[in-house]
């Protein structure tokens, strides 16, 4: 099944439209099972949509918001996912939803994974929304090209929650969500920016090696894949 690409004339433009599309998903969740659960990525390119996001008239109160992937860095860190999004998502009505790190304080990342998997275990199945980036080396979440456990986060049937990732181009040692855990997610999008991104996200399109893009593992899964890009 082939992604839907969506294509839009300005970053602001599209943050409009994802922002839209994620909260009907959301308030959707909300008046079908009573809560809603959305997953989102890190590095600078949501920061416009989060801000839309934040103001959407939902009942934030019942929304749990979670990440795809974390650096295994405290949350003040300028680098911490979760800074970035309670900074810029987690503000005005949203500061109403309830946050689940992925970071676990005081242990390092292969000791947290057990705990960290089983809180996003908990949370209830399917996810309503996740919204994955994508790195010009083709990675999605922290499935790097390279990374030490690739193979584990991307086998489909992997029960694990998130697993730790440690891969050349990382930098720090990551925690991210496995494919099967956000595979079955109501609504899954990839949000891109910038012509670079484009011809990356054609080369990922043309190919089918996931070790070298592991983005690819997204968008071969059996399920509709919305393509949000803008220049």
């Amino acid at each position: 099944m082939a992604p839907r690409q969506h294509h839009y004339s300005s970053p602001d433009q599209l943050a409009e439209a994802l922002c839209a599309g994620v909260a009907a998903v959301l308030a959707g969740g909300i008046a079908t099972r009573g809560v809603a659960t959305l997953a989102v990525s890190g590095g600078s390119t949501p920061k416009r949509f989060f801000r839309h996001l934040s103001q959407a008239d939902i009942a934030w109160d019942a929304v749990t918001v979670t990440l795809v992937d974390e650096r295994w860095v405290e949350p003040g860190d300028e680098r911490s996912n979760e800074r970035l999004v309670r900074e810029n998502l987690l503000q005005g009505p949203a500061a109403r939803a309830r946050f689940e790190p992925l970071f676990e304080k005081g242990i390092d990342v292969d000791a947290a994974q057990s705990e960290v998997s089983r809180r996003l275990l908990a949370l209830p199945r399917p996810l309503d929304a996740v919204i994955l980036g994508m790195g010009s080396d083709g990675h999605t979440a922290s499935f790097f090209p390279g990374g030490d456990r690739l193979g584990e986060a991307l086998d489909i049937a992997n029960p694990a929650g998130a697993i730790p990732m440690r891969a050349p181009d990382a930098g720090e040692p990551r925690m991210t969500l496995t494919l099967s855990r956000f595979a079955d997610a109501g609504f899954l999008a990839v949000h891109i920016e910038g012509e670079e991104k484009r011809r990356v996200l054609d080369r990922a399109l043309a190919g089918s090696s996931t070790d070298e893009m592991p983005v690819r593992a997204v968008f071969a899964l059996d399920r509709p894949i919305e393509i949000f890009w803008a220049p």
